[in-house]
């Protein structure tokens, strides 16, 4: 995108941006979480919408001169109910962690008891970790998985469930590269009388695209960020059955939050949009071909996968099991122009600031039109890396052929270098 007036007001901040456009050119992007927005999300983050504010709901706002963004909200809502086969959206929330702060004030009473999956084998900070704002205010007790099959051990939520009969079960994950049965989690929360909550940030994307089971069927409260692999702006979004929807209105404004960020509603708006093309349904479906073959080529090359595999867009390696740790593998991969990040694995032995695992996701190459072909070599490309992870030698080659494949793929929504 054009920053002629900032490089003639602000070089300096102009000339860090340019130095990014830079990195994301030349770089393989294999963080889970990240993706890239398309040059119209962009525009519309960064429009004439950011200078209005907008505190309250479409025809029921603290300012005037709403009557425009007032358009703009209810598009976004209608474009994520429409996506997601939805009864009620708020598109408000600024941050997945803020949506998940709406959505159990709109459930709970502080102090309330709720199950959910552990930060330690998947989970997400916001799911009960200790210094965290939702241990704080509710009793937190964690479910996980299968030591021998890394699943989800639907068994042990059950248990938990009938031993501590929480408000509230909440499903989602950040490190789990499998499907996640919402059936069967709504038939544990129904025998305790729970309501069921889904984080579905990770998975909204494929989700959209038909290649992950829907939770909003089974879910009461869904709360998603807008970017990963549903490649929209910074953001989040929360969907819920009818019933709930005022409660959980209420609480992302004026519970947890001022004005609403109308440019960001307006990218919101434009990425569902987006998420409902033919185009989005066969790039749901490449990232998780993409993440198939990555995992077979780098478990060919003697990588311990946690799970044995993947269904998503994520695969989590056991690096420690070749004597290495997951911060001194996402640092190797770092200074070859590979970008993924080191991961806590099941039962790691290791803190969470060294961690045994490294965590890898397709979302980003995918959308530069990365195939099977380069997965396969990109799988071989990190596995040289980890094997060699002193030797300058290999990883000087790494990263010459790194830099080869990125600048064969453009990145959407980061200009051509000039």
């Amino acid at each position: 995108m054009g920053m002629v007036a900032l490089e003639q007001q602000d070089p300096e901040v102009a000339g860090i941006i340019r130095r990014e456009e830079e990195r994301e050119r030349d770089a393989l992007e294999l963080i889970a979480s990240e993706n890239y927005a398309s040059a119209a999300v962009q525009e519309a983050v960064g429009s004439a919408l950011t200078n209005k504010y907008a505190e309250g709901y479409p025809g029921h706002r603290y300012y005037s001169g709403c009557g425009i963004v007032d358009e703009i909200e209810l598009l976004a809502i209608s474009r994520a109910k429409r996506l997601f086969r939805a009864e009620h959206a708020n598109v408000q929330s600024h941050s997945g962690a803020e949506a998940n702060m709406a959505a159990y004030f709109s459930l709970m009473k502080l102090g309330d008891p709720i199950l959910s999956m552990s930060l330690s084998q998947g989970g997400h900070v916001t799911h009960g970790l200790s210094v965290n704002y939702s241990a704080w205010l509710y009793r937190f007790v964690h479910y996980g998985v299968e030591r021998e099959t890394g699943l989800i051990d639907y068994d042990q939520m059950r248990e938990l469930a009938h031993k501590y009969a929480p408000k509230v079960i909440l499903v989602g994950a950040t490190a789990y590269p499998r499907t996640i049965d919402f059936a069967r989690a709504r038939e544990i929360a129904d025998e305790v009388g729970a309501y069921l909550m889904v984080d579905m940030a990770h998975i909204a994307g494929l989700v959209a695209a038909g290649v992950h089971p829907s939770p909003v069927p089974y879910a009461d409260v869904v709360t998603s960020t807008t970017h990963k692999t549903l490649r929209g702006p910074r953001s989040a979004f929360i969907l819920s059955k009818q019933p709930l929807g005022q409660r959980v209105d209420r609480a992302v404004f004026p519970g947890t939050q001022g004005g609403a960020h109308m440019h960001v509603i307006g990218g919101k708006a434009v990425c569902f949009a987006e998420a409902m093309r033919a185009d989005f349904v066969e790039y749901g479906r490449a990232i998780v071909r993409n993440a198939a073959i990555l995992a077979e080529e780098l478990n060919s090359r003697g990588l311990r996968l946690v799970s044995g595999g993947t269904d998503n867009h994520l695969i989590l390696v056991d690096v420690g099991a070749k004597g290495i740790t997951g911060r001194d593998a996402d640092r190797a991969l770092e200074s070859v122009g590979i970008f993924a990040n080191k991961n806590a694995i099941p039962y790691d032995e290791r803190p969470p600031t060294v961690a045994s695992g490294l965590r890898l996701g397709t979302p980003a190459l995918t959308s530069r039109g990365f195939g099977p072909r380069e997965m396969r070599e990109i799988a071989w490309l990190i596995a040289d890396v980890l094997d060699n992870i002193d030797d300058e030698r290999t990883l000087t080659e790494v990263h010459r052929k790194v830099k080869e494949l990125a600048r064969a793929f453009p990145a959407p929504g980061v200009p051509a270098r000039q």
